[in-house]
């Protein structure tokens, strides 16, 4: 099969390495980068340009770009898009994307899925990408109906020399109400915790605890930025709840209630075991 992927950063990168070395897919990329085009290249994650002229000819299309970029490149690339080319975002929020692009697909009559790969690392860009990275992990996708059953299972052929250990398919709503949880929360609790002043005099007092939290600080603030605000109901409200546990522990201390503070980390525990099976 022939595969276009729009955007060769992190996720675009890995994706594509992933379908030339299956060796399944002839795989086309874009990146407005110059250099990293040429690397692409250079080290043949790619067969070539993802143009106008290649563009039709594709049967998954991948848009591996920010949520705004994506829709408008969806909008302004759609005229090109053959109805047999079945269109994926990986975009890390789904209402945005989904709003703005399932009509486009339905106008133009090709099919359009949201999706998002979960799997990454703290760092971005090309170079950083790996053929390995999605391999195991969970592939969300948002149908535009959930009725359509071939629909579904011909996303799942085209997605599978990428080698996902599992689908999920939801609701964008839904999704961006898991993902405020799962990965921005993440990514604020990080990026605010390393702010401490003691931050700056950890080393030699240090260990696992302190990576496994600090990890993801160092992010692209760029793109958290704009996946953020997108999702900022939701991640408020994930904001708040966590907030109002920091001052349950907070007020416990400064009450010196010992009690009240190991059933409140009591809780934890169990939450822990319950949500994630124990040790």
């Amino acid at each position: 099969m022939k595969v276009g992927i729009v955007g060769l950063g992190l996720i675009g990168g890995s994706l594509a390495k992933a379908y030339k070395e299956s060796g399944q897919a002839e795989v086309y990329g874009w990146d407005t980068d110059a250099d990293t085009m040429l690397l692409a290249k250079t080290v043949e994650a790619i067969d070539g340009t993802l143009d106008e002229t290649v563009l039709p000819d594709c049967d998954l299309l991948l848009l591996a770009l920010y949520p705004g970029a994506a829709i408008e490149y969806l909008r302004a690339h759609a005229p090109e898009i053959s109805k047999k080319t079945f269109v994926i975002d990986c975009c890390g929020v789904k209402q945005v994307v989904c709003d703005a692009c399932f009509p486009i697909a339905e106008q133009y009559g090709f099919s359009f899925f949201g999706g998002h790969p979960m799997a990454g690392t703290q760092f971005s860009g090309f170079a950083k990408s790996r053929s390995s990275l999605f391999r195991g992990a969970s592939m969300i996708l948002v149908p535009p109906r959930f009725d359509d059953i071939a629909q579904l299972d011909q996303a799942k052929q085209l997605l599978a020399p990428v080698g996902f250990g599992r689908t999920v398919v939801t609701t964008a709503d839904k999704h961006d109400e898991m993902i405020a949880f799962t990965s921005q929360m993440a990514h604020i609790v990080s990026n605010a915790f390393i702010k401490s002043p003691a931050a700056r005099q950890h080393k030699g007092f240090s260990a696992g605890s302190y990576k496994d939290l600090t990890r993801v600080a160092w992010l692209n603030e760029t793109m958290w930025t704009e996946l953020f605000m997108d999702n900022r109901q939701k991640l408020i409200r994930e904001i708040d709840i966590l907030m109002h546990s920091l001052e349950e522990y907070k007020e416990a201390m400064q009450q010196e209630d010992a009690p009240r503070l190991k059933e409140l980390l009591r809780e934890g525990r169990i939450c822990k075991e319950e949500v994630d099976g124990g040790r």
